[in-house]
């Protein structure tokens, strides 16, 4: 949408979940706002890696940057809990939160979301809480509402038809500087500079780098966030059914034996694909799946959580490069055997033909993830395959395959208050890029506050 003036109340920088949803809010308001996305709009998003082409003629990815940010392709599931997807539990009242988590739910079933709301059955999932504390392991039960990738993308479509005639939106532009003055702020771009007396940077993971160094630039102090480095594992659909057909997602929380990290699996698609995203110059690998379009495998990623410490500052530069590693070795995403792993070998096309799972992403690479990963990274990831092993047997199967990597980048933590507004007045951060929300539902909440607050300041003028 062309805009029509450089002047506004409000500025969001990104189009992400916590971007559209503080635009949600203040449309409920005559409050001149407009929205800074650099990727494109959601119609116009596509992976030239889907039609078997590379990610060569792409500037900005489409699979992670545009209209919905990350989540406009991915699985779709929104976690009703306070207990998972972020640390705004850490800022509010667990009542409050819970209160704002009902009202995301709202939203999206009020935009076309299928109302299909996995509610566990308490019973079953006391004994698989059980089977798990028996593994050594912890498992977190949540509702879930699960859109699947295909819906997703619609109801943020229709988010988007909603919000065109009553905010600007502009596509393909970085906002490439931010500056302050008189109380106003500027937002520098290639289409020119847009001022207001608000300001929401909503980045996502992939505006991670951009957000350090806006801040640094405003004197704004961040904290590091772990960084979350694991693969991406499948395996068929029925080995999991024993969890899938009870929680639809197990999330899993694990403690290495060896080095004490902490292992969990994260976003878990039965009847899933694997496929890839892209951050800047590096492929990873992720998992969808879709309402209606199904496979034979189920897929999640497990993950071992780093934290660092002084005098190391660069947690996102890490995982990066690790993922790198992979992308050297194989051009892209590597997948190898589990029986592989332990045999000290490489995976072949040869020897990966002989698995009883087939690959869904066709385009990874048969290779030794060995090379990829430090050891201790390693080390955890099979342990906790093995302790899963041991509450649903056949997780660690010989066949099962491994994808890598998959890197979870969290910006380091912006110095916020309770309502999200940073140490400079009226800039407000919000998502996974702020470094306090890992999944759409947080981050859709943190939108939601960062609105109502601008809202509360515009009204006491």
């Amino acid at each position: 949408m062309t805009t029509r003036t450089n002047r506004y109340d409000v500025i969001i920088i990104g189009a992400g979940p916590a971007g559209i949803f503080a635009a949600l809010e203040l449309a409920k308001k005559d409050v001149k706002t407009l929205i800074i996305e650099k990727g494109k709009p959601i119609e116009k998003r596509s992976c030239p890696r889907n039609n078997g082409g590379d990610c060569s003629p792409c500037k900005i990815c489409s699979i992670t940057s545009g209209w919905g940010g990350a989540g406009a392709y991915s699985d779709g599931k929104l976690t009703l809990t306070t207990k998972v997807g972020g640390w705004l539990d850490e800022i509010l009242e667990e009542e409050y939160l819970s209160k704002l988590i009902e009202y995301v739910k709202d939203v999206f079933l009020e935009f076309g979301a299928p109302p299909r709301i996995f509610t566990p059955p308490e019973e079953e999932a006391r004994k698989l809480r059980t089977l798990a504390r028996l593994a050594d392991m912890e498992l977190i039960t949540y509702p879930i509402l699960h859109l699947g990738t295909d819906n997703a993308f619609r109801v943020l479509k229709s988010m988007y038809e909603f919000l065109k005639p009553k905010v600007d939106i502009v596509f393909n532009t970085m906002a490439e500087n931010i500056t302050k003055k008189n109380g106003i702020f500027y937002v520098e771009t290639k289409k020119g500079t847009f001022s207001s007396d608000f300001l929401i940077v909503a980045p996502g993971r992939e505006g991670a780098d951009w957000l350090i160094r806006i801040c640094k630039a405003l004197g704004i102090d961040q904290k590091n966030n772990a960084v979350d480095i694991g693969v991406r594992v499948e395996l068929p659909a029925e080995t999991m059914e024993p969890v899938t057909s009870v929680l639809y997602e197990a999330k899993l929380l694990y403690t290495s034996k060896k080095f004490e990290d902490h292992v969990r699996t994260f976003c878990m698609n039965p009847h899933g694909f694997v496929t890839t995203e892209v951050y800047e110059d590096v492929i990873t690998v992720n998992g969808h799946a879709y309402a209606e379009n199904r496979s034979d495998n189920t897929n999640f990623a497990i993950l071992v959580s780093k934290s660092f410490t002084e005098p190391f500052k660069e947690p996102i530069a890490y995982g990066k490069y690790i993922a790198r590693l992979a992308n050297i070795l194989s051009g892209g995403i590597i997948v190898q055997r589990l029986y592989d792993i332990e045999l000290g070998r490489r995976s072949t096309p040869e020897r990966l033909a002989r698995s009883i799972v087939k690959p869904t992403l066709k385009d990874a690479v048969p290779g030794d993830l060995s090379l990829v990963f430090p050891y201790r990274h390693f080390s955890s990831i099979i342990e906790m395959l093995k302790a899963m092993d041991k509450m649903i047997p056949g997780v660690a199967s010989r066949h099962t395959l491994l994808y890598g990597v998959e890197v979870k980048f969290y910006s380091a933590r912006v110095q916020l208050n309770r309502e999200l507004e940073t140490p400079v007045s009226n800039l407000y951060a919000a998502g996974d890029g702020a470094g306090i929300t890992r999944g759409l539902v947080q981050s859709s909440v943190s939108g939601i506050i960062a609105a109502r607050s601008i809202l509360n300041k515009i009204s006491r003028r």
